[in-house]
């Protein structure tokens, strides 16, 4: 049968200006008490502890003010959920949280409120990387249930850009109990984003939307959805198949009540096994299996001298280049090996992954035979990577498979053992079955792994082609596993490599190569990869082939330097300030800003409104920029030549509101748009915006708020600004929409932040 959360917390305990709801579990007890005692006296299986916003970076006190929300909710007689909400900062390299102090700060919720709950609810999470620092410390401090859900927008993104599929993938690999959707959206806009749900989940489903979207009456933040109309929505979503059901923000004690008994009969089910085999990054993901995928090589010093080199100075900028050279020559996952004897592989391998993350949005292979490097750079990664590798030896499974149980990922098995690699197609897919058997015995599935027949030289014998392919094909379309190849191997002794490479790699894919790890700056075997997609069926009105056709030769793309330009769209922090050094020995700093800043940020600024990149893209352009203005501000203040500064913008987040994630990404864009921002911070007062306004001489003042509580004091704001100045006000936040703004008097309402950008430009013009 179904089970059901309780409904809102923050909407029900009708909160005066500056007062924080999880204080109250200390303050005034009995408040929160009632709250809970009414969504248990409606029905509810489960009650949520107020502890959404406990952490350490809003109070010093948190564990015991988390040890008090845990025994109020306790008091009910139900199972009690630790809840767990957003820290409200974006993680580096996109923020200024570090990914390790973020777990701290989960782990010392978890420490405090695991006694005397019965699971671990992570919500509202619109960030894979939070949600996995906060599950790492949920499994790592408790032994309870985890349940991840997560908000996303209307067209089924996270805020960091992940979409349905990705986030599952991420989620699930990192070993969620229950994931599922809160906050948001309504019970009719989250039907079909369920949908998709269903689609790649093989996990529980829980779904706990708002009561609607919300409106401002009289002053007052209301949802527009009734208990009767959430039920209706409610009961088409418990058709599709959930395990729980509840409310978020607007829901009250009404909805929870009305939805049980339109649903009370509809039996929980759980979702069927999905087959996916997918590899993530933090907002996009590959699939393994029917269309084979190009596994980037060139990052693993194997036979390159320059990477070796590059690797010993420390030297990220060259490793960065030839990633986004591979991504550029239609790789879709990159290899990551660092292992020289020399150097501290763990400490090398780690920075790598974080460097290539920051720039590069593809899915990373993290390649390397050191178990301690591989957990560090596991533990650090955004997504779901491919963990290459395991082998067949007893130590190796012993050593990788908890691992990757552990952190999630798509393990690389080579068919060798402790008898090394047999000479037979038959002794490979013997240790295939034995490595697939044993993952198994770890809880994990064939969908997250990819066997790699091994591919030896035929120059030593002529046979080798033949059995690797062997393994492929049996593999691949006997036992149902996906397979992946170094292809280059091959060749090793012979003359004109790539000739025999482009052959095998084409006899690869037609045997069922889900992956072949190959230099997709070969246009050879590009050529091979893209022809055989067309030939198979695998490109549609063969549009990738054409594509492929007439796009520069990679070989151009190898030897091509970065632009200004190019830097601050790839997010390319010192070789932006590198090439606006260099311009400034022959430009004005105004013609660089003109003629390379600001077009590379409007190139990105377009694709974010356009769907094709997303918050993480933006804010390392964003960072690129940046370095090239304190380039020109040096160079400015050297020169004594005068700098013009821009038109302000006050930013502030409205007072009794203390999230700041979208109020600091405005701030960043509009500085690199050249606008002089003041930032008044949090939690700030209607009386300070209009002192800051008036006293600068401010004629656009941009407004946040996140919580339906505090958007009273956003209209309150404005209505002082308006009464006594000639400020205008953008507005934007999670709960916003534009009609919610109209109500409120607000001049502009901004989606999201590029939008803010937009406005700000028309309004100073």
């Amino acid at each position: 049968m179904i089970r059901y959360f309780d409904g809102g917390m923050g909407s029900m305990l009708n909160l005066a200006a500056g007062e924080l709801p999880e204080q109250l579990n200390l303050t005034d007890p009995e408040r929160v008490f009632a709250v809970h005692r009414a969504y248990a006296e409606a029905g509810a299986d489960i009650i949520t502890a107020n502890t959404f916003g406990a952490n350490l970076l809003k109070y010093e006190n948190c564990a015991e003010i988390v040890k008090a929300g845990v025994a109020l909710a306790k008091k009910t007689g139900k199972r009690v959920a630790l809840d767990l909400g957003p820290t409200g900062k974006l993680l580096k390299p996109l923020g200024d949280l570090d990914f390790d102090d973020c777990y701290s700060c989960y782990s010392e919720v978890v420490k405090a409120g695991a006694e005397g709950s019965d699971l671990v609810l992570i919500e509202t999470m619109g960030d894979t990387y939070e949600i996995k620092a906060a599950m790492l410390a949920a499994k790592e401090n408790c032994d309870l249930p985890i349940f991840v859900s997560m908000i996303f927008d209307e067209k089924g993104r996270l805020l960091t850009g992940a979409d349905v599929r990705t986030a599952v993938a991420v989620v699930e690999g990192l070993g969620a109990d229950v994931i599922g959707f809160n906050c948001g959206l309504g019970p009719k806009q989250m039907l079909p984003l369920v949908e998709e749900l269903h689609k790649y989940s093989s996990t529980p489903i829980m779904v706990n939307p708002n009561a609607g979207l919300p409106e401002s009456i009289n002053g007052e933040t209301v949802y527009n959805v009734e208990p009767d109309e959430f039920a209706d929505y409610m009961e088409k979503i418990a058709r599709l198949g959930v395990s729980y059901l509840g409310g978020c923000c607007g829901t009250t004690p009404a909805h929870i009540k009305a939805l049980i008994e339109r649903t009370r009969d509809i039996p929980a089910r759980l979702p069927s096994y999905k087959p996916y085999t997918v590899v993530a990054s933090s907002n996009e993901s590959v699939t393994l299996g029917k269309k084979s995928v190009v596994i980037g090589e060139r990052i693993n010093p194997t036979g390159k001298k320059l990477l070796k080199q590059a690797l010993r100075d420390n030297d990220f900028e060259y490793i960065l280049k030839e990633g986004i050279k591979q991504k550029e020559s239609g790789a879709h996952i990159l290899d990551v090996n660092v292992g020289l004897p020399e150097i501290d592989e763990k400490a090398m391998l780690t920075k790598a992954v974080s460097e290539l993350q920051s720039v590069i949005s593809l899915p990373l292979q993290l390649d390397s035979s050191d178990p301690a490097a591989m957990e560090s750079a596991l533990r650090i990664y955004n997504g779901k990577p491919m963990i290459n590798s395991v082998n067949g030896k007893e130590e190796s499974m012993r050593e990788i498979f908890p691992l990757a149980k552990k952190y999630g990922g798509v393990v690389v098995c080579l068919c060798l053992d402790e008898n090394g690699i047999p000479e037979t197609a038959k002794g490979r897919i013997k240790i295939a079955q034995k490595i697939i058997n044993t993952a198994r015995e770890y809880g994990i599935y064939k969908k997250d792994l990819a066997i790699d027949a091994l591919t030896l030289t035929i120059s030593t014998d002529n046979k080798n082609a033949v059995e690797t392919l062997g393994v492929v094909d049996y593999v691949k379309n006997t036992l149902g596993v996906n397979t992946v190849l170094g292809v280059s191997n091959i060749s090793f002794g012979l003359p004109n490599r790539e000739a025999i490479n482009t052959a095998f790699y084409t006899q690869a894919l037609s045997a069922g190569l889900s992956g072949g790890i190959i230099n997709p700056m070969s246009q050879s075997m590009m050529n091979a990869y893209y022809a055989h997609n067309a030939l198979a069926g695998l490109d549609e009105n063969c549009a990738e082939y054409i594509e492929s056709a007439v796009t520069v030769d990679a070989a151009t793309v190898q030897e091509s330097k970065l632009s200004l330009f190019d830097a601050i769209v790839k997010g390319m922090k010192e070789e932006s300030a590198r090439s606006a050094k260099q311009l400034l020995e022959t430009t004005e700093a105004l013609e660089i800003i003109k003629q390379n800043i600001i077009p590379a940020l409007d190139k990105v600024g377009d694709g974010f409104e356009k769907n094709t990149l997303f918050l993480p893209q933006l804010l390392m352009s964003a960072d690129a920029a940046k370095a090239a203005f304190d380039e020109i501000k040096a160079h400015i203040t050297l020169s004594s030549t005068p700098q013009v500064k821009g038109e302000k913008v006050i930013v502030a987040t409205v007072e009794g509101d203390i999230h700041d994630i979208g109020k600091n990404i405005v701030k960043v864009l509009l500085q690199n748009y050249g606008f002089d921002v003041i930032d008044l911070g949090k939690d700030v007062k209607c009386e300070k915006v209009l002192e800051e306004a008036l006293k600068n001489g401010v004629r656009l003042v941009g407004l946040s708020a996140l919580m339906t509580t505090t958007v009273p004091n956003m209209e309150k704001t404005i209505k002082l600004l308006h009464e006594n100045s000639e400020a205008k006000a953008v507005v934007g936040g999670a709960v916003l929409t534009k009609s919610y703004a109209d109500m409120i008097n607000a001049d502009y309402y901004a989606k999201d932040a590029m939008e803010t950008v937009r406005i700000a430009q028309e309004f100073f013009n």
